[in-house]
């Protein structure tokens, strides 16, 4: 395998075809004459070209002494690294050095000499050297790799010391001449590039009895793998998993085969491919391997070291369950590890369990909580259940969770147990573990009462009392400082088991008060005044929906849920549409919100009432308006069962939204946003376009269509449950498709659809039909095919009859609309020419006051009026008064005052100066008027007029 490879040649950076000279056959006195100056002289950096020519000449192939002494002063020379420009001859000189180490073992020493070197940076003498010379660093240090064929134990130590400096080492020595070594991150990648990696894996096999060599590969494929992926590939490519578990346990006093090794599947689960390393490891003489391991250090090992080492195998083997087809149940190793999940709660005779002693430390604790999580991973394989069963793994882990595990002490003298803090945490961990095993242990379950277990843990986290919650890991989340994270995972796992609609566990929590105990839970968080977080969030949305599934379908329960059940669902509702966007679930708490209305409430005429006379129906309306659209395909659905209850539309009919939005206009302005996200096809007023296919969707036309089975949904059919215009037309129809209020055109136009939804969607399954039928080249009989054809041509007749409905609206639109334009424009008339009669009024008035002759017709005019009006006779018994005032004299016309006694002295009993009610001077500047208020020098102005 290696010595092919071995011999491949690198090729110079110069372009040439090989890194050997061409063919030249020099004498003997070429290379033992001391005129040869780099051999005889001192030179910083010899020419290993000659020294190739002199390790290849069959002339010189016998002079080993003064290959030895050549390679020396190569070794010695070059003891600050190998030029870039060098490294072709480097490499044609190592390997023939490896060649004849096979029959000449002096040549073995100078090669490791050499390899020594190769630990330290290549030296660059250009900047561009790098990237000039990255294809010949590459194949070197694949050659150096494939140096490992060398048996010598010693080259093989140095070979892998090399390649771990060269790669994770940046310390170099400072180099003269203008030379420079070259950067780390330049030789990490060279390293990767070069595939070294996947021979020192396949160089594992060649190291049977070679311990100190073995721990130095498994040392440079920890390192090479530790921070690179693609060293990790090609790890992987060599089923580097696979061979480096093989060799785990081999006798090696230090531990250190064990240790790097498993550093080694670390770092491979780690960069690697997570599924190629289990798949690797997925068989029996892995998984013998690794059982071997992990018992000898559980049960041998009492460091701090072992136990760690214990933990990270006990992970590898979690992550490996996870792989369907490892044999892990029928190698016996699944049955034991379970067996340790229920130590040391059970007791057991296995000899397992007797020589198994805890320390309880911390490493311990960590060994516990893996093996709870193995049970989550081993569940998803039924064959494991049993073992579970046998196992007893149920009771163990109630032992965990029960309400008074947390106040434990050690009851012997001296016996030691979990902390409280390990304690609370293993409680919660089994909590988590239980949410996923307990639904696959149904008669276990019942059997240790879980129930009764799972509803005095809830009651203890509602008690008031001194505990405080130090749980700091993963499932303590959200919870220090009280119980809330036991109560988090107790109602979790309560809304897994009530799930399985299993009726003697619904029944039992039923029997036990869970309701009232759940709505007691749900009034005690609607009652506190703390600031809600994620996980109070959760608590309320699990309660929520437990008392969805144990009311479902059970008129009795429904009861017991009663008038406490709709207040608090009502407090729910009244939920500000803002929060659903705060980002701590307050949406899912919305939706277990209307799934409880719907499993609690719709049904059962007494709650139903009492929601109805809470205002329940217009809050569902308030959220259909103003919900995501995700959301509301849920309300809608909530409403159409609500509907059932007559005094349901009385409710519906008078709620009011924005705008004074009424219920059907809101439900026909969904419609209208359901056919836009559809894609189905509509003109500007909403009108049908194609009368062949009044609903179809964008979706469906672009669906190719295919032949399915008599037992499966078609895409027409499964429209009618994918979007909500089927929910739309249900309400119409239950609030009616006449004497709708708030509607508009365009809300007509869109009704007139509406109301022949059932029409156009049969008729475009039978289209479906006849198209499906087409397709399988299957003729209907005669009679079948005219009946196909009369269906489809009176869906269409029937879109034809609804297109001249929304022509007729249109056009009443229209007729109504110039109707009012007209009443606006005599309106704006009216209003105009009462201003042209408002401003002809105003000029007339100022012609009378500025205009003495205008003035007196006026006045003629206004006698005549009033002579007019007088009646022909006098009546007896009536005093008419004179309507005579004397003329006035014009220059003082203006400046008149008016002083009326509007009460006798005899009746006041004042003087009559004080009955004098106002003094009144109107005058006129600039024709317009002006009131001013009276003064003392206007009381005796001249030419006044006094009315008693």
């Amino acid at each position: 395998m290696f010595s092919t490879a071995a011999r491949m040649t690198t090729k110079p950076p110069n372009g040439s075809k090989s890194g050997k000279a061409a063919p030249h056959f020099p004498s003997i006195h070429q290379f033992f004459t001391p005129a040869v100056p780099e051999l005889a002289e001192p030179a910083r950096h010899p020419d290993l070209s000659r020294v190739v020519r002199l390790l290849e000449d069959p002339v010189s192939s016998s002079l080993r002494e003064r290959h030895i002494s050549a390679l020396k002063k190569v070794a010695k020379r070059c003891q600050n690294g190998f030029l870039l420009r060098d490294l072709v001859n480097a490499f044609t000189i190592l390997n023939l050095c490896a060649e004849r180490a096979k029959d000449h073992p002096e040549y073995a020493s100078i090669l490791c000499d050499l390899l020594h070197i190769c630990r330290l940076p290549f030296l660059k003498e250009k900047a561009s050297d790098e990237t000039n010379y990255a294809s010949v660093v590459t194949d070197s240090l694949s050659q150096m790799g494939y140096l490992m064929r060398v048996s010598d134990s010693k080259v093989r130590e140095q070979i892998c010391a090399s390649i771990i400096s060269l790669y994770s080492s940046d310390k170099s020595k400072p180099c003269e001449d203008g030379l420079c070594p070259t950067s780390l991150g330049y030789r990490q990648e060279m390293v990767e590039r070069s595939g070294v990696a996947e021979t020192l894996v396949m160089a594992l096999g060649l190291m049977e009895n070679q311990l100190p060599a073995k721990l130095q590969v498994l040392r440079a494929l920890q390192v090479l793998s530790s921070s690179s992926a693609v060293n990790c590939s090609f790890m992987l490519k060599a089923e580097g998993a696979q061979k480096v578990c093989f060799h785990m346990n081999e006798p090696d006093q230090s531990g250190q085969v064990l240790f790097r090794s498993s550093e080694i599947l670390w770092n491979l689960l780690e960069n690697g491919s997570r599924e190629e390393v289990t798949s690797q490891l997925s068989n029996m003489d892995c998984i013998m391997v690794l059982k071997e391991a992990f018992l000898h250090q559980l049960l041998n090992g009492y460091r701090h070291y072992d136990q760690q080492l214990r933990n990270d195998l006990l992970v590898i083997i979690t992550l490996i369950a996870e792989n369907p087809r490892a044999p892990l149940i029928e190698s016996g190793f699944a049955k034991q590890l379970i067996l340790f999940v229920t130590f040391p709660e059970l007791k057991s005779h296995n000899p397992l369990i007797r020589n198994l002693k805890l320390s309880f430390t911390s490493e311990d604790f960590e060994m516990k909580k893996l093996l709870l999580n193995l049970l989550v991973v081993l569940s998803r394989d039924l064959s494991a259940v049993q073992l579970f069963k046998e196992s007893r793994v149920m009771l163990a882990l109630m032992l965990l969770v029960r309400p008074s595990s947390s106040d434990r002490r050690p009851s012997g003298k001296g016996r030691r147990s979990w902390t409280s803090v390990q304690q609370e945490e293993l409680q919660l961990h089994a909590l988590a573990t239980l949410a996923t095993v307990a639904p696959l242990m149904l008669d276990e379950y019942l059997s240790c009462q879980a129930n009764t277990c799972l509803l005095m843990l809830l009651e203890w986290c509602t008690q008031q009392d001194s505990y405080f919650g130090q749980s700091h890991g993963f499932h303590g989340a959200g919870g220090q400082g009280g119980k809330k994270a036991q109560m988090r995972y107790c109602v979790r796992l309560l809304r897994s088991m009530v799930s399985l609609s299993n009726s003697l566990i619904n029944q039992d929590l039923c029997d036990q008060g869970a309701l009232s105990q759940l709505l007691g839970l749900l009034r005690h968080f609607q009652e506190r005044e703390e600031e809600e977080d994620a996980v109070c969030v959760e608590i309320q949305t699990d309660v929520l929906l437990t008392l969805s599934a144990l009311c479902e379908e059970d008129m009795h329960r429904k009861e017991l849920f009663g008038a406490e059940g709709v207040e608090m669902v009502i407090r729910y509702l009244k939920m500000n549409p803002a929060q659903l966007y705060s980002g701590l679930g307050h949406n899912r708490l919305f939706l277990s919100t209307v799934d409880c209305v719907w499993s609690c409430i719709v049904g059962c005429y007494t709650t139903e009432d009492l929601f109805l006379e809470k205002e329940g129906a217009f809050l569902l309306l308030d959220f259909l308006h103003l919900s995501p659209r995700s959301m509301k395909s849920a309300l809608l659905g909530t409403l159409l069962e609500l509907c059932d209850n007559h005094k349901t539309l009385v409710h519906v009919d008078a709620w009011r939204g924005e705008k004074d939005l009424t219920a059907p206009a809101l439900l026909l302005q969904l419609w209208r946003q359901e056919e836009a996200k559809l894609g189905v096809n509509r003109d500007q007023q909403g009108r049908i376009t194609d009368v062949k296919k009044p609903i179809l969707s964008r979706y469906q036309e672009e669906e190719p269509l295919v032949s399915v089975a008599a037992n499966r949904p078609s895409a027409a059919v499964m429209d009618v449950s994918e979007n909500l215009r089927s929910k739309i037309y249900c309400l119409f129809c239950r609030i009616g498709f006449e004497e709708l209020r708030g509607l508009t055109a365009e809300d007509y136009i869109t009704l007139s659809i509406v109301s022949r939804y059932l029409d156009f969607k049969t008729g475009e399954v039978w289209s479906e039909v006849s198209a499906e039928l087409e397709l399988e080249g299957v003729r209907p009989i005669t009679p079948d095919a005219e009946a196909l054809s009369t269906i489809v041509q009176t869906s269409e007749d029937t879109a034809r009859h609804v297109c001249l409905l929304q022509q007729s609206i249109l056009d009443q639109q229209k007729q109504e609309d110039l109707k009012e334009e007209k009443l606006a424009y005599k309106e704006i008339s009216l209003n105009r020419k009462q201003q042209e009669l408002t401003a002809k009024s105003w000029q007339h008035h100022v012609a009378k006051t500025s205009d003495y002759k205008i003035l007196k017709e006026s006045k003629l005019l206004q006698e005549r009026s009033i002579e007019l009006s007088r009646p022909r006779e006098k009546s007896d018994g009536f005093i008419f008064h004179s309507t005579h005032i004397p003329n006035l004299q014009t220059t003082n016309f203006f400046s008149r005052v008016l002083t009326i006694e509007s009460t006798p002295a005899a009746l006041t009993g004042g003087p009559l100066a004080n009955t004098d009610l106002a003094l009144e001077r109107v005058p006129i500047e600039g024709g317009a008027l002006r009131k001013v208020a009276p003064s003392n020098t206007e009381l005796e102005l001249p030419n006044t007029v006094t009315v008693k």
